[in-house]
């Protein structure tokens, strides 16, 4: 029989949405994903309170990774410009820890969806359209986060052109054209080898991507979890 453990329990914080699933050791998915809709305001407590009501319809797990619509360092979130103000400076992961008395990892959702989707070779960019537009970049599989939807771009950023008040500002068929013309410039930027679309907006783009660039499933979010402990997983195993 199959041994599931380690279980993680993988959350992926959203500026739209709240989603949680469970993965067993080699990251596939052993529960349905379940989706409650951002609250509003979207402070850290009432996310969390969300949280727990998603956690209470789990099954017992051993760990939990988390990715966070913003920037991360040590587990802290030190910005997150689609969800509140009080995000600033929170100890989201040591916080998360102490209510759910489990180990905890949180990172960027970029770097989650990416640890999810990439192959670990050459210059892999990933892009996640959502409320915002999330951004890592990944060179033989080394992780090197970034925030490039707030760099500017044409007269303002990439995510007021390509996040939610963009679709809602220019319309589906100018949002596409845009997104096609900030592919162009992130190719001639970061010289990438494949690039990785991700997040709720994907469904939107009209284009037929080339051989190197990929759609990928907003389930990644959720499904890189289990990378999050790869080091861990490794020194287990020697």
């Amino acid at each position: 029989m199959k041994n599931l453990k380690p279980v993680t329990l993988a959350v992926d914080i959203g500026g739209t949405g709240l989603k949680m699933l469970c993965l067993d050791s080699e990251g596939k998915p052993i529960t349905d994903r379940m989706r409650v809709l951002t609250p509003i305001p979207a402070t850290p407590e009432k996310v969390l309170l969300a949280l727990d009501t998603l956690k209470a319809q789990m099954p017992a797990f051993d760990r939990v990774s988390v990715g966070f619509p913003g920037v991360v360092k040590h587990g802290v979130t030190m910005l997150a410009f689609n969800l509140h103000p009080k995000w600033t400076g929170y100890p989201l992961e040591a916080n998360l820890q102490k209510r759910w008395r489990k180990p905890v990892r949180v990172a960027n959702d970029a770097v989650v969806q990416g640890l999810g989707a990439t192959q670990g070779r050459d210059i892999e960019l990933v892009l996640t359209l959502g409320t915002g537009l999330g951004s890592c970049l990944f060179v033989d599989g080394h992780v090197c986060p970034m925030e490039l939807g707030h760099h500017p771009w044409k007269k303002m950023t990439y995510e007021d052109y390509l996040g939610l008040r963009g679709v809602k500002k220019y319309g589906k068929k100018k949002w596409n054209k845009l997104l096609e013309k900030a592919i162009e410039q992130t190719a001639a930027t970061f010289n990438w080898d494949h690039l990785y679309l991700g997040g709720g907006n994907t469904k939107l783009i009209k284009m037929k991507p080339q051989p190197n660039i990929t759609i990928v499933s907003n389930m990644d979010g959720l499904l890189g979890g289990v990378a999050l402990w790869r080091d861990v997983d490794l020194r287990d195993r020697d």
